[in-house]
């Protein structure tokens, strides 16, 4: 069984382990994997998050920056913060606007877009480098007192195709969450504000991912709940090749589930995906074989 803890955002906190938890993503980028701006206008990405509430969201993370393989990001950023902040905050106070319950994470590696994300009502700070691309981002955090998702990465996404493979992705990623842990705790995060992500698909090539989720179980000995990001990964597109050609973004809806459910018995307190309805009812039945087990 999954260890049963309590997650404290900025206003609330959330019971992870009774039940898996489902974040709902709502991309604000003309240049996602999953999407490519499907989403044209605020009106229309208020209208997404609300859905996805609706479908049986819990958390919706809002991402105002592209991190798909080949974006230039950190130095080489190509979405300045007041940018992002155009993107992100008309749609988080549209949302709580409407649904001021809302439990809101905003997807940025900018503390000056998580403050401000704070500031309006966000509840968590999504953080796909874990903390290591905005040196201030840890400080912030441990300032704001807002829940923390931290993401392990492998390099920078323009970096992603020229790694070297690894012998055991799961050490790697095991040992780098764990320093990533140690640091959130050294500038003043307390813990049961952090959740950890293994990152599917952030640096680590296609094949590399499978470990990672035929050995999720392992990742729980660092103490922390855990998040699992497999939604229409580029490698799940890749197992479902067809004439040589990867299944497109849209497209790997039943791979995802497949993926979900792997990691939900494996241990995920929660699952970050685009198809929440699909989704949710994926985590139901998983939970129910977990509650027998």
């Amino acid at each position: 069984m999954r260890p049963r803890v309590t997650w404290k955002l900025r206003s609330r906190s959330l019971a992870l382990g009774e039940r898996t938890l489902v974040m709902g993503v709502v991309n604000l980028t003309p240049d996602s994997f999953s999407d490519g701006g499907a989403l044209p206008d605020v009106e229309a990405r208020i209208a997404r998050g609300l859905q996805l509430l609706n479908e049986g969201a819990d958390i919706v993370d809002l991402g105002g920056e592209s991190t798909r393989p080949g974006a230039r990001v950190r130095e080489q950023a190509t979405v300045s913060e007041d940018e992002e902040l155009r993107r992100v905050m008309p749609v988080l106070e549209g949302i709580l606007r409407e649904r001021a319950e809302a439990v809101i994470s905003v997807d940025t590696y900018k503390s000056g877009v998580a403050r401000r994300a704070f500031e309006a009502g966000a509840e968590i700070v999504n953080d796909v480098s874990g903390g290591r691309w905005d040196a201030r981002m840890f400080e912030t955090i441990a300032g704001l007192g807002c829940g923390a998702v931290l993401m392990h990465m492998r390099g920078r996404p323009e970096e992603w195709r020229s790694l070297p493979p690894l012998d055991d992705p799961v050490a790697l990623v095991k040992k780098e969450l764990a320093e990533t842990a140690g640091a959130a705790a050294s500038a003043g995060i307390d813990r049961d504000r952090v959740v950890l992500d293994p990152g599917f698909g952030f640096g680590k090539r296609y094949d590399e991912n499978y470990p990672l989720l035929a050995r999720f179980g392992e990742l729980a000995e660092l103490g922390y709940p855990l998040l699992a990001g497999t939604s229409r990964k580029g490698f799940i597109g890749h197992t479902l090749a067809c004439n040589g050609e990867d299944r497109p973004a849209t497209g790997r809806l039943f791979g995802t589930i497949a993926s979900v459910t792997a990691a939900i018995l494996g241990g995920a307190h929660i699952i970050r995906v685009h198809d929440v309805a699909a989704a949710r009812d994926a985590a139901l039945v998983a939970d129910q074989i977990l509650a027998a087990g």
